[in-house]
């Protein structure tokens, strides 16, 4: 009888509370003839090595998220904010669109098909989640003032998307939002200045910790960002995470944790998606260590792997 590896077991914290997982899996390799890169459900576009001419490869792409990761690296860490987080108040009233219609066909295929009329706004899923926690962080909104103009709203704004997403500013520091109590009543008065002013869709292609995905992730580092996003959750921050299986890039998604629950079998998370701004979402971990989606109107639903961006340098 083979026997599993000490180096299988989960962390001993909070998944200790859990019933006995699998063992570790590694995520299946790649085609280097056909890379698809879909971002933020997006359009699919294949990298194919043809002899002869010059293709993508894989060591030229991970050398390239990690000069981009290098490069713009800062030092990092987890904030904790000096209040709590409300899904009705801290979050955005306009959805990401998506670029195509996602469902089963008749052959019970999961297929999609190009929106007709074409998205006005979207893969922008990891532009309106790290704005979230920016506006969360290092914003403040005072409704005892006067409105404000157009003019003085946009400097706002992109003072505060180009706020550091790692640290919370000062209190002294805290860019002011005149005329507006949250974040949700100023996005439903402000909608346009805002999609115009927090960051353009390249932003969520060229995400610092992009570079993780490209690599395996096992049953024991998901137990491991388990943890790591309870203890963060615990001590009331706001999470930014990536959610994504590669190379299917079935889902390839940023949402926002914000809470959780435990019991014997599962924790539970609690998300801001930035797709479905109406009402929180869940996002579980279960016992056999895999992170788990329900179905909707881009994912087919199972397994998905995860990991928390915008809290260190080189995320």
């Amino acid at each position: 009888m083979q026997q599993t590896s000490s180096l299988d077991a989960p962390p001993k914290k909070i998944t200790d509370r859990l019933k006995p997982g699998l063992r570790t899996v590694w995520s299946s390799g790649f085609s280097r003839a056909a890379l698809p890169v879909r971002l933020c459900l997006g359009r699919i576009y294949r990298a194919r090595v043809v002899p002869g001419r010059s293709g993508f490869r894989l060591p030229a792409i991970a050398l390239l998220l990690a000069l981009l990761c290098f490069g713009c690296a800062t030092p990092g860490g987890t904030s904790q904010p000096d209040h709590k987080f409300e899904f009705s108040r801290d979050t955005f009233a306009f959805p990401n669109e998506l670029v195509w219609e996602y469902h089963y066909d008749s052959k019970g295929e999961w297929v999609s098909n190009r929106r007709n009329p074409p998205a006005q706004y979207a893969q922008h899923c990891f532009v309106l989640a790290r704005s979230t926690r920016q506006f969360f962080l290092n914003c403040r909104f005072d409704p005892s003032l006067p409105k404000a103009d157009n003019k003085t709203y946009s400097y706002l704004i992109q003072k505060v998307a180009g706020s550091n997403p790692r640290h919370e500013l000062s209190a002294d520091h805290k860019i002011v939002i005149p005329g507006y109590a949250n974040l949700r009543e100023f996005s439903e008065a402000h909608e346009d200045l805002l999609k115009q002013n927090c960051g353009g869709a390249w932003q969520s292609y060229f995400q610092r910790g992009h570079w993780r995905m490209i690599f395996p992730f096992s049953r024991r580092q998901q137990a491991g960002v388990a943890n790591s996003l309870t203890e963060h959750l615990t001590r009331g921050d706001l999470l930014v995470v990536h959610v994504v299986r590669f190379p299917q890039l079935t889902i390839n998604h940023a949402v926002v944790l914000f809470d959780f629950k435990s019991d014997g079998d599962q924790i539970v998370f609690q998300m801001y998606d930035p797709n479905h701004p109406a009402k929180p979402e869940a996002l579980t971990y279960d016992r056999t260590r895999t992170f788990q989606m329900a179905a909707n109107d881009y994912f087919p639903g199972g397994r998905v792997d995860v990991y928390e961006v915008y809290w260190k340098w080189n995320y």
